[in-house]
């Protein structure tokens, strides 16, 4: 399950919400509206998220190719080539 961020919308005096606090709930649970301790109004907050170990192999030139998918890079201006990929041209010009 997901860990959620929640910061009050105003700075109180509850230890519990006044710097923020996390709460581990489920994708379908609704939004917290009113921190549990205080009952004062939260809102939840965007936060960063971490990315599996690993998952630089999933952008690797074998992987890419196993999958089908092609993939250009930059190497002039207005100009891509092919660097991973079997499937279309091997340079594009713009």
């Amino acid at each position: 399950m997901p860990i959620y961020q929640y910061e009050p919308d105003q700075k109180g005096t509850c230890t519990h919400c006044m710097n923020g606090f996390e709460r581990i709930q489920s994708i379908h649970e609704p939004d917290l509206t009113h921190c549990p301790n205080c009952q004062e109004s939260c809102h939840r907050i965007l936060s960063s998220f971490s990315v599996a170990r690993g998952s630089r192999n999933l952008l690797s030139r074998e992987n890419i190719e196993k999958k089908g998918f092609t993939r250009y890079e930059k190497s002039g201006s207005g100009t891509y080539e092919r660097t991973a990929g079997k499937n279309g041209p091997k340079i594009i010009r713009k």
